[in-house]
């Protein structure tokens, strides 16, 4: 009987404390897609606001950083999408610097909140669960994870959230992790801020065009909508791409030595 007293509780208790971050992170972000808070994440809601927002932070500076930060870290924890907008907010209310430094941080925040939750819960169903090719792959991930790492954060094809999760589960060292999400999303992020720098002069720009569209007969087909993702210039998705292909450079290199090392007359 001494052998199932104590000792028996354990198990449960250890799942609850695996499972339970991963739960209350689902709910907070059922509770964000239901009330339809992701909604005002959006460029004319910012044209809407931004005297209202420039004027908080005018008053109110070291809260307003401080507020941003943590709805930054929330809405990555949470894989709210958004994250551009955010950043450009911030490079709107905050000056390009301030924003890129606050955003990466945030960002990064965020992201091994989700590695942390996600490797608690989820990392062991996937060891016990991985076939051998599953197996090579975490192996080959782990060897060069800096520069996969880099690869998936530089490149602005990847889904944050899917970034987020894939090392956690593949085995990558919390260290490694951090350190590559960090670096990785740097150029993105300064590029976003400074196009949130200059955000107010297309907002004036857009309500003109849209004003002047209002005073003529075809009233009834303006809009005034602002697009991210027109934003987003072949010119910047061509640079962070190159950025990528240049972080992966080390793994082609390995692979070559090892190719020719196999190759070699014994």
């Amino acid at each position: 009987m001494g052998d199932t007293g104590p000792s028996s509780p354990r198990p449960g208790r250890s799942a609850v404390g695996r499972y339970a971050p991963l739960a209350g992170l689902l709910i907070l972000a059922l509770i964000v897609y239901a009330s339809g808070w992701h909604r005002y994440l959006s460029l004319e809601a910012v044209s809407e606001h931004r005297a209202a927002l420039s004027a908080f932070v005018a008053r109110n500076y070291v809260t307003a950083l401080a507020c941003y930060m943590l709805v930054y870290a929330l809405a990555v924890a949470l894989s709210v999408p958004g994250g551009a907008l955010l950043t450009i907010t911030g490079g709107f209310l905050f000056g390009w610097l301030v924003a890129s430094v606050s955003t990466v941080l945030a960002a990064t925040a965020g992201a091994v909140i989700v590695f942390l939750i996600a490797r608690s819960a989820l990392g062991h169903i996937l060891a016990r669960r991985a076939g051998p090719r599953l197996k090579r792959l975490s192996e080959g991930f782990r060897e060069d994870a800096m520069s996969y790492l880099l690869f998936l954060r530089l490149v602005p094809v990847f889904p944050f959230w899917l970034v987020n999760l894939a090392p956690a589960l593949l085995g990558v060292s919390l260290p490694v992790y951090a350190l590559g999400t960090f670096i990785g999303i740097v150029p993105g992020t300064v590029a976003f801020a400074v196009l949130g720098a200059g955000l107010d002069s297309i907002i004036v720009a857009q309500r003109e065009a849209y004003e002047a569209c209002m005073a003529r007969q075809d009233a009834a087909d303006c809009t005034f909508s602002l697009d991210v993702g027109a934003l987003l210039t072949p010119e910047m998705v061509a640079a962070l791409a190159a950025l990528g292909v240049i972080a992966l450079i080390p793994v082609a290199l390995r692979k070559w030595r090892r190719r020719q090392a196999g190759g070699s007359p014994e």
